[in-house]
């Protein structure tokens, strides 16, 4: 039986496990279908404490995974399809084989947030995809034009990366200004080879006969006029939704699917905790994920010791 069982591996669930191992509960944290969480995504992560001139997403991870295992913390590649909190100990179903925990920490993140399009979905990696820095590299993508869909800090991220690769990049949004903060907006706006296209959604991904992306068709929301664009790639950066699918009926959960918290990092069961994307609607920063897990693993401690 495990005493602490961790589910994420983002900074939420690797600062929990960092936490949780020092207090020599040897966690197991589960790393899901994206080890280190969609901060590996990220090319350069600016803001994060200890790193003035920023730090790549996916080596930040690399260190706080290096970092937890250091002090007894076991990461494993696996991914939960179930869990059932009715009784304690908890179970948790992990890749067809059940694991049995004292305390569970949930910080299974966030995922993209997808337009809705048919579309979009039958072009998904035919041009269609969520990651920049993951796939703005390819041949496919290189001094073509691109779109980028979204006004916030990943979309203007998307779109800045972008202009190393393709032509001209198009960043689609739904309102006349940015939501973005100041600094990034500024970059962007800045930028030559970025056209924003204000007060407009996309509408329809073309083109779906042709399997691979072509371009997109766009609606303006203040006049109702139609247009195509052409394009070789669409990027989807409209925010993330939590992962929180496999918790329904398990820990209640608030209107948007977020995790609710009823005092600390506590959820509506005792013994499971909560950290990060999956319970943060507000902030959803990579400092805020960490230290939510600090949180966590110190509650879920306290809880164990109190339980012995």
């Amino acid at each position: 039986m495990e005493n602490v069982v961790i589910i994420g591996s983002g900074c939420a669930g690797l600062t929990a496990g960092i936490y949780t191992a020092r207090a020599n509960l040897n966690p197991l944290v589960l790393t899901g279908v994206a080890p280190g969480g969609l901060l590996t995504t990220t090319s350069i992560v600016e803001n994060y404490p200890g790193f003035p001139d920023g730090v790549d997403g996916y080596e930040l991870m690399t260190r706080l995974q290096k970092q937890a295992e250091k002090f007894g913390a076991r990461v494993k590649f696996g991914v939960v399809e179930s869990v059932d909190f009715t009784k304690n100990p908890f179970w948790v179903t992990v890749d067809g084989e059940l694991v049995v925990a004292r305390a569970v920490i949930i910080a299974s993140g966030a995922g993209h947030r997808h337009l809705g399009l048919e579309s979009e979905t039958l072009l998904e990696k035919k041009g269609v995809t969520y990651c920049a820095t993951c796939d703005g590299a390819l041949p496919v993508f290189r001094n073509k034009p691109l779109v980028v869909v979204g006004g916030g800090d990943s979309a203007c991220e998307e779109a800045l990366y972008l202009t190393r690769f393709g032509s001209v990049v198009y960043l689609i949004h739904r309102r006349d200004t940015l939501r973005a903060s100041k600094i990034m907006a500024e970059r962007v706006l800045a930028n030559p080879k970025i056209k924003p296209i204000w007060d407009s959604v996309v509408t329809d991904v073309l083109d779906v006969k042709q399997d691979k992306v072509t371009g997109v068709r766009l609606k303006n929301l203040k006049t109702g006029a139609e247009q195509t664009l052409d394009c070789a790639g669409v990027f989807v950066a409209i925010g993330h939704a939590p992962n929180t699918d496999i918790f329904k009926g398990q820990v209640e959960l608030g209107e948007h699917g977020y995790v609710t918290i009823k005092h600390g990092s506590s959820t509506s069961v005792p013994g499971v905790f909560v950290a990060g994307d999956c319970a943060d609607s507000v902030y959803r920063q990579a400092i805020t994920a960490a230290g939510m897990g600090c949180a966590a693993a110190i509650d879920a401690e306290r809880y164990l010791a109190s339980a012995s």
